[in-house]
């Protein structure tokens, strides 16, 4: 990733707007910045939240709070717990997350 012409700026999470996205299961709250071609997410899923969809995009993703589960499509299965990450790349293994107790996630994609 190459990141450029992006002034030094900060960014005060709690102001920015939410939105919903329903999962097949649960609920998906995200709070998003863009700058240029580099989308930056806060992400919080509700206890019992399964993604409504197989993901192919490439990420960045920390685990801030609770735990995620991510399920690859060849069948491989992670855990994340607070302070844990990973990074893909885009279209290279479909995922999809879910969590049973709830997560709160900081993604770069």
């Amino acid at each position: 990733m190459e990141i450029g012409n992006l002034p030094f700026g900060t960014t005060d999470w709690s102001t920015v707007e939410r939105t919903e996205h329903k999962g097949d299961s649960g609920m998906a709250t995200w709070r998003t910045r863009q700058f240029g071609p580099i989308r930056v997410r806060m992400v919080e899923y509700t206890p019992g939240y399964l993604a409504d969809h197989w993901c192919k995009k490439g990420h960045v993703l920390l685990c801030l709070e609770g735990e995620l589960h991510t399920e690859l499509d060849d069948g491989r299965t992670f855990l994340l717990k607070a302070g844990m990450s990973y990074q893909v790349a885009d279209n290279a293994e479909a995922h999809r997350s879910s969590t049973s107790t709830g997560a709160k996630l900081f993604i770069v994609d």
